[in-house]
């Protein structure tokens, strides 16, 4: 993990020694509406002002914000899952509130499904995110032990979600990943999910990097993946999303500029970008698509298409692949920047 920061680091250093252009003064980016690197957002994607007020709340210890935004999520998974997940993130660090929770509505599904994901979560940091080999036999230990609660605590969750409800097993993927589970497993797990949201995109996304070479799968089993979801799935759903997922997490890093513009990469970015205008402005990880899709179009030097995107999500970098880099704000605004001065340069301006 270590090598392969410092090796994403070299080459974004590299990168940016090539690609230095004339910069934009603050002045100019200021009053055109763009902001600077202080004042982008880290720690979400976009403006989720539901999210925010009820983190807010948790951090006062009152959960009944986060138990009424599930029950208004309804049935759309896809953001039900997504709040799961913030709140969850909120409770592996304390969790007094959600036992509050679990006392004053026993058997409520929002709290038994948060308390299942965020014990996920305190596994993955017990083990660290180090490579297997540099993982100590207590963290392991730890990492196993804390995992198999988990399972059972998911097996609770299910059992108390209504019976379209897929979060529960959504939720289950970094559990079966971190316990190495069978194919086999992981297909019948998946089964439950599908039947229930078959087009569910965190799902996908988290199922994708189970099949990657580097976890339980291989380069075939992973393309496979990701092509079949996104040449099945209606126009919307972000499934095209998947390829350029597995593109970017294998080829980035150390990808000649030439790579950016060829065939295959260009016509998985043009499906996204009609995947992306045709989905619901409200879901979840549509901002998530948008961050992804300026960065790739500006490496494309498709210059003008990425601002449109760098235009929606300005303000708001929590995510990747600016969330890879320990200076996440100030290599978005870095790669914007170069967006917004190769527009104005094919346009005339100045």
């Amino acid at each position: 993990m270590i090598l392969s920061i410092i090796v994403i680091a070299v080459s974004a250093f590299l990168w940016f020694r090539r690609k230095r252009r004339s910069a934009l003064s603050a002045a100019q980016l200021a009053a055109e509406g763009w902001l600077p690197p202080e004042r982008q957002n880290t720690d979400r994607s976009f403006a989720d002002h539901e999210a925010i007020a009820l983190v807010a709340a948790l951090g006062r210890g009152d959960w009944q914000p986060a138990a009424q935004a599930l029950e208004a999520a309804g049935t759309d998974w896809d953001r039900r899952s997504a709040l799961v997940g913030i709140i969850a993130d909120e409770a592996a660090k304390d969790d007094a509130w959600l036992r509050a929770w679990e006392a004053a509505r026993p058997g409520d599904p929002g709290a038994a499904v948060v308390k299942a994901k965020a014990k996920v979560i305190v596994a993955w940091e017990v083990r660290g995110s180090g490579w297997a080999k540099d993982t100590t036999a207590e963290q392991a230990m730890g990492f196993l032990r804390v995992l198999q609660e988990a399972r059972e605590d998911f097996a609770r969750a299910a059992s108390l979600a209504a019976p379209g409800d897929p979060t529960p097993f959504v939720s289950q993927i970094a559990l079966r990943k971190g316990l190495s589970a069978s194919h086999e497993e992981m297909r019948e797990l998946w089964a439950e999910i599908t039947a229930r949201a078959p087009h569910h995109y965190e799902a996908h996304s988290n199922a994708l990097s189970y099949w990657y070479p580097r976890w339980l799968g291989s380069e075939e089993l992973a393309l496979e993946f990701a092509w079949t979801a996104a040449r099945t799935a209606p126009p919307g759903n972000l499934m095209t999303l998947l390829p350029l997922q597995y593109w970017y997490d294998h080829l980035d890093d150390d990808a000649p500029e030439v790579a950016y513009r060829s065939v295959d990469l260009t016509t998985m970015v043009n499906a996204a970008l009609i995947d992306v205008a045709a989905c619901r402005p409200d879901h979840p990880r549509l901002a998530g698509a948008r961050h992804m899709l300026a960065y790739l179009l500006m490496r494309q030097e498709r210059h003008a298409e990425a601002v449109e995107q760098f235009r929606l999500v300005d303000g708001w970098v929590g995510a990747r692949p600016w969330s890879d880099y320990t200076k996440s704000a100030e290599f978005y605004c870095h790669c914007r920047d170069l967006a917004i001065a190769g527009a104005r340069a094919a346009s005339g301006r100045r």
